[in-house]
């Protein structure tokens, strides 16, 4: 490990007592004598402000701790560098840090950035913002937002707060009338969500939501056709227990690039579960082996 590494960590993230993570962590970089700042953040400026200094200074490894979110942001400084990234999951879902086999226990994953080996992944890129995980368009950036107007007005918490959204959203049912292009064809849809993920997505039985591989240098393009609230629980039940490749009402594909055009001059777009205003067409590409990151020594995540 080098001599100096960064530790960032969103001391907002997850549950659990930071002090303590910090007390832990810090206990295991001097059971390694390995040096080691640890850096709280309390928002996702000052996550990005981190990180930019820890490149600027020439930290390696730049190590994030929290959910996706976070690894996104400290991603979106380090990816193009010759510097890699450890990955802390001190989130609640942790999908990345799932996808490339870093352990959930923080000792565990704290030994991965000490004593893993650097792979190179592929980074996924919509209008020139990364994403790590996946980005998607229409009902789920609209569930987040009104997600956070409930957080903030009713100080709900999270999980609470999403399931009052998602009936909120539900009832409104909005759609996206958009033309796609792909390396390889054209397409016009008239859908209530739109999902691009960062390499192929399983979309089918109890495996749905990870991948198998994150550098095969593609996008996966997933999208709902017009479809009723019924219809997308009948999706939902065939993706859990059938699979959705022979679904006339869902449309999957891989494919570099994409673009999607819209009447609409601007669009909700969700990236690694953040959303931001992007205006319109939107161009997705791949980043193929873009992002140095840690990984497990046994992990096959770049093979």
């Amino acid at each position: 490990m080098p001599s100096h590494a960064a530790v960032i960590i969103n001391a907002t993230s997850g549950a659990g007592d930071k002090e303590e993570v910090r007390e832990r962590l810090t206990d295991f970089f001097k059971s390694r004598d390995a040096k080691a700042r640890i850096l709280f953040a309390r928002s996702g400026a000052e996550i990005e402000s981190l990180a930019r200094s820890a490149v600027a200074e020439d930290c390696s490894p730049i190590i994030a701790g929290g959910g996706d979110g976070t690894i996104n942001a400290v991603a979106t400084h380090v990816v193009g560098t010759k510097r890699a990234l450890g990955v802390l999951p001190l989130g609640t879902l942790n999908h990345f840090a799932k996808d490339i086999r870093v352990p959930l226990e923080i000792e565990d994953a704290a030994r991965v950035c000490v004593e893993g080996r650097i792979a190179n992944v592929d980074v996924g890129e919509v209008n020139g913002r990364i994403f790590l995980n996946n980005s998607s368009l229409g009902l789920y950036p609209s569930i987040v937002r009104e997600r956070e107007k409930l957080q903030h007005r009713l100080g709900h918490g999270k999980w609470r707060a999403f399931f009052w959204a998602s009936l909120t959203v539900l009832r409104r049912y909005p759609f996206l009338r958009v033309r796609l292009s792909t390396d390889e064809e054209e397409l016009a849809r008239t859908s209530p969500f739109i999902f691009v993920g960062n390499n192929e997505y399983e979309m089918e039985n109890f495996n749905i939501g990870s991948r198998s591989c994150i550098d095969k240098g593609e996008l996966s393009l997933y999208i709902a056709h017009r479809t009723g609230r019924m219809g997308l629980v009948r999706l939902a039940w065939r993706a859990l227990f059938g699979g959705l490749r022979n679904e006339d009402d869902f449309d999957a594909m891989c494919t570099k690039e994409i673009w999607i055009e819209t009447r609409r001059p601007r669009l909700r777009v969700a990236t690694d579960g953040e959303v931001t205003i992007m205006p319109t067409p939107l161009h997705y590409r791949v980043r193929p082996g873009a992002l140095r990151v840690l990984v497990p020594e046994e992990s096959n995540g770049d093979e």
